[in-house]
């Protein structure tokens, strides 16, 4: 669903992101860890087509994002960090725009506007306006709007934001919930929650990326040094020269 071959990109010079490759296949959640300027916005912002790459390949669901961009998006819902809303709509004034925004007719938007107010609880605040929504009801609000079209491939940049402990807990569910059949990759900087929900971890570091292995596997290497996952990944960074604040 996700593919990335050898993608470089550069900012006056700068390598913000090297040779990076990887594939995510349907019904894997992955998640993306690195210190601060280590290259995950510049990933995700090239993986919704916000960006192209200086060279390399990106595909989404086997469209490449340059050739097709329009097509790549058609495919995915993207969630970026700062959450875009429409502060003076209504909730489902904002969603229905969305969908219209999808090209779906009528009948698609009230079933995909009703699913999505069901699983993410936001029957409550769907007359309200976007303003008057505390943060946590944006994020599933942003969300919400990133499924609208049904995407093969989900694109989340730190979604627990703003979340209680119980929110966080009903996302981690809903996202392994709507995995199959679905490419989900995320960033946080929370590697608990990495952790949780993830199957795989990639981690980037000055533009490359240092693992990609999953969860599993990591846990197991950090068990048997003695250590927790969070160690285990701080000695990796730490390993390659970088900082071990994360971000």
């Amino acid at each position: 669903m996700i593919r990335v071959e050898g993608v470089h990109k550069s900012y006056a010079g700068t390598h913000a992101v090297a040779g990076v490759s990887f594939t995510i296949q349907p019904g894997e959640i992955v998640g993306f860890l690195g210190p601060n300027g280590a290259g995950k916005s510049t990933r995700l912002r090239m993986l919704s087509t916000y960006l192209e790459p200086d060279a390399g390949r990106i595909e989404i669901a086997g469209i490449d994002t340059v050739r097709d961009p329009l097509g790549a998006r058609a495919r995915l819902g993207y969630l970026p960090e700062h959450n875009p809303l429409f502060e003076g709509m209504r909730v489902r004034e904002c969603l229905e725009f969305l969908a219209r925004m999808r090209g779906l007719n009528r009948e698609e938007r009230e079933q995909r506007l009703g699913l999505a107010a069901e699983q993410l609880g936001l029957a409550a605040v769907l007359q309200k306006r976007v303003r008057e929504c505390s943060k946590g009801y944006r994020q599933r609000i942003g969300l919400a709007g990133a499924l609208l079209g049904d995407p093969a491939v989900l694109l989340l940049d730190e979604p627990t934001h703003g979340l209680d402990p119980l929110q966080v807990l009903a996302l981690r569910e809903f996202l392994h919930g709507i995995s199959p059949g679905r490419a989900i990759l995320f960033s946080s900087h929370i590697l608990a929650e990495v952790a949780a929900i993830s199957s795989r971890v990639l981690l980037l570091h000055q533009g490359q990326l240092l693992l990609d292995e999953p969860t599993a596997t990591l846990e197991q290497r950090a068990r048997a040094e003695g250590i927790n996952l969070e160690q285990h990944i701080v000695r990796v960074i730490e390993r390659a020269g970088g900082s071990t604040r994360l971000g």
